[in-house]
């Protein structure tokens, strides 16, 4: 059985208004762990994505960013769905990749297996190279999630 990262403690039973204070500060602390989550991706993308150049690393650090909020509110709605936390990664690796400009011209005047062979080696290569980042810094979270999800001996 799979702790879940974020218990939710008791409800002190002392005074009228302790559930109302207990509810806000529970809010607040739900708000900066998500707020870290979103900015430990982001710069996980971030440093990720610099030996690409400052531009795809600050693309990448954006889309990490809000993968690491989408994640965060994922993680606590289901934790244990890794289909949907793939399917995040590929989500904000396609919004990602609409942001890129064309990787490649397309041949005008050839037939279509032609030009899709000229066309794919430079487009994948595009894409994974604006992926990269983004899928590492989803590994990083995760895995650090998990670390500190771990059950204690």
């Amino acid at each position: 059985m799979r702790v879940s990262p974020d218990p939710v403690p008791a409800v002190p039973a002392s005074g009228p208004d302790s559930g109302a204070q207990w509810r806000s500060e529970c809010r607040a602390e739900l708000r900066l762990r998500s707020i870290a989550w979103a900015l430990g991706a982001g710069l996980c993308a971030l440093a990720l994505g610099l030996p690409l150049g400052l531009e795809p690393a600050l693309r990448a650090g954006g889309c990490g960013f809000f993968y690491g909020l989408l994640a965060f509110h994922l993680q606590r709605v289901d934790p244990d769905d890794s289909h949907l936390q793939a399917g995040l990664v590929g989500a904000v690796c396609g919004i990602h990749s609409l942001a890129l400009p064309p990787v490649a011209a397309w041949p005008a005047g050839q037939p279509l297996p032609v030009a899709l062979a000229s066309v794919a080696p430079a487009v994948m290569m595009g894409l994974l190279r604006a992926w990269l980042p983004l899928i590492g810094a989803a590994l990083l979270l995760h895995g650090v999630q998990r670390l500190l999800s771990a059950p204690r001996p």
